[in-house]
């Protein structure tokens, strides 16, 4: 297999409080989220939107020494993330990591949606947090 981009799966946003931003989105989009879950590797809590075929993650932190809370600390609110969905998530780290490029994690990690999840260190994509996500039934 080689590195293969599928689709812009979803785009993420950091927010403080997912409650309040899922009735803000609902609010814009005009639907309700349609899953709300905890992530236990990134300690998030996320809900989802679907809008055509991307979808929007809103991502609130756990605990004060989560990624988002720090992310928020330090930024704020606001986009944090897009995902790419990728046909198979080894290949596209092994093709990532032979051109060079930082792997947050050397191995997928189990993410929201039922997804393997790896990030790509924003300092190397023009200051964007990409991640590379695969259905899971898939690897």
């Amino acid at each position: 297999m080689k590195h293969k981009v599928l689709s812009v799966e979803h785009v993420g946003i950091a927010v403080a409080d997912i409650q309040s931003s899922n009735k803000l989105f609902n609010e814009i989009l005009g639907i309700p989220a349609y899953k709300m879950e905890f992530v236990e590797s990134e300690n998030v809590t996320t809900s989802f939107f679907q809008v055509g075929k991307t979808k929007i993650e809103l991502l609130e932190a756990n605990e004060n020494k989560s990624a988002i809370q720090k992310y928020i600390e330090k930024k704020g609110e606001g986009i944090h993330h897009i995902a790419l969905l990728v046909e198979d998530i080894k290949a596209s780290m092994a093709y990532f990591a032979d051109k060079g490029f930082k792997l947050l994690n050397s191995e997928p990690k189990v993410g929201a949606d039922n997804k393997w999840i790896c990030f790509l260190h924003p300092k190397e994509t023009n200051g964007v947090l990409v991640e590379l996500c695969q259905e899971r039934e898939k690897r």
